[in-house]
């Protein structure tokens, strides 16, 4: 395979992936609330959806570093999440919503680290840009995320179950011209996650990450709530998200550059910075111009973010582990973390609506300390 295909596959992946993302994670609130679910239901519909991660995602990790592979693991998940989200379309009421939510969104979830695993190797065999790769993954949420907000100015958002379903359904055919590139498996031996959790390094990331996750929890499960609620209308809910998607796409285009001078550490630290100031001001007005200029600090809260931690992935954790510790990552900072901020948000928003992004504020410093704390007590090498 040639340079220019590996890029145009993987670019391929990330497209089909954050389609679905780009449908879903917007608008799904909206579908709930027209199911007749309050908003702290909806809280806790997204703790199910990210506690369900501490289970799946570090034993996805462990199946897949004992096998080695990646490419099936992945085609198999995302089939698996399509046939679990379609149910959506049959379930009524909160009980049941429950249930599909806490398979759905499991399968779903546990493609990410797997995916991210896979693209971290092909961008060390193909020496590829891994910002510019994965900032076609942002475009494509852009364009789900707008022609999303304006589909439902004019349809009922049941069509969101089926949108979904089949933005699954293309993510494993693009899962299915990936390279089948390996790491060294481990069939039949135990991998020893102690040196990772024993690590200062390493839990700092996950203390950084976890905290930066869960300063999310509000944005994402109420922000479009919050915004109709203050007369804004889809379509420019729409172009919010997706604006501050173009934000990220910037930085990735430019991030070779950042990434070296700042490092994981200083990656991290723009990311906790960033989200004190843009849930300050999401917490204190709804006026769409001040709205439009805080969203471009999405370029921080998760692009940074993201980049901080694959520097941090790549640098740090040996290939044997790479899947394990990308699960682990992903079950603390986007499961346990804002799993369990979730239904507090829930509740903080139905008390307080906006004034809820305050309290993200907060977490957000946090980050930004645990992120200066990483930047003095990793040197660069394996954790």
């Amino acid at each position: 395979m040639t340079r220019n295909a590996a890029f145009i596959r993987l670019a391929a992946y990330y497209a089909l992936l954050f389609t679905a993302v780009g449908i879903q994670l917007p608008f799904w609130p909206v579908w709930l609330s027209a199911q007749g679910l309050s908003a702290a239901e909806i809280g806790m519909l997204a703790a199910v959806g990210y506690l369900c991660r501490i289970v799946v995602n570090p034993v996805v990790g462990i199946v897949v570093d004992r096998r080695g592979d990646r490419r099936k693991p992945m085609i198999a998940l995302a089939l698996a999440a399509a046939t679990a989200w379609a149910f959506f379309g049959g379930v009524d009421g909160f009980a049941a919503i429950l249930v599909v939510t806490l398979v759905a969104s499991g399968l779903w979830a546990a493609i990410m680290p797997v995916g991210d695993s896979l693209a971290l190797m092909m961008a060390a065999e193909w020496k590829l840009d891994y910002g510019r790769v994965r900032l076609w993954g942002s475009a494509a949420f852009i364009a789900a995320a707008v022609l999303t907000g304006r589909l439902l100015l004019t349809v009922s958002p049941s069509v969101l179950v089926w949108l979904v379903t089949a933005a699954l359904v293309a993510t494993a055919l693009g899962c299915a011209p990936l390279p089948d590139l390996r790491a060294p498996s481990h069939h039949g031996a135990r991998v020893a996650l102690r040196p990772l959790l024993t690590s200062a390094p390493f839990l700092l990331f996950l203390a950084c990450t976890a905290l930066n996750q869960a300063s999310h929890t509000v944005y994402y499960a109420f922000a479009t709530l919050h915004w109709r609620a203050a007369g804004i209308g889809d379509d420019t809910i729409g172009l919010l998200w997706s604006e501050g998607v173009v934000a990220e796409i910037v930085l990735f285009a430019v991030s070779a550059p950042l990434v070296r001078r700042l490092g994981a550490g200083g990656l991290l630290m723009a990311a906790g910075a960033g989200g004190v100031l843009r849930w300050l001001a999401l917490g204190l007005t709804t006026s769409v111009p001040l709205l439009a200029m805080a969203q471009i600090l999405h370029a921080a809260t998760f692009g940074c973010a993201h980049l901080g931690a694959m520097r941090f992935m790549h640098r740090a954790i040996p290939p044997g582990l790479g899947v394990r510790a990308q699960g682990l990552y992903a079950a603390v900072a986007m499961g346990v973390a804002p799993g369990l901020m979730s239904p507090l948000t829930g509740a903080l928003f139905q008390r307080f609506g906006g004034g809820a992004f305050l309290a993200m504020a907060v977490l957000s410093l946090g980050a930004l300390v645990a992120g200066w704390g990483l930047r003095r007590r990793w040197s660069g090498g394996v954790a």
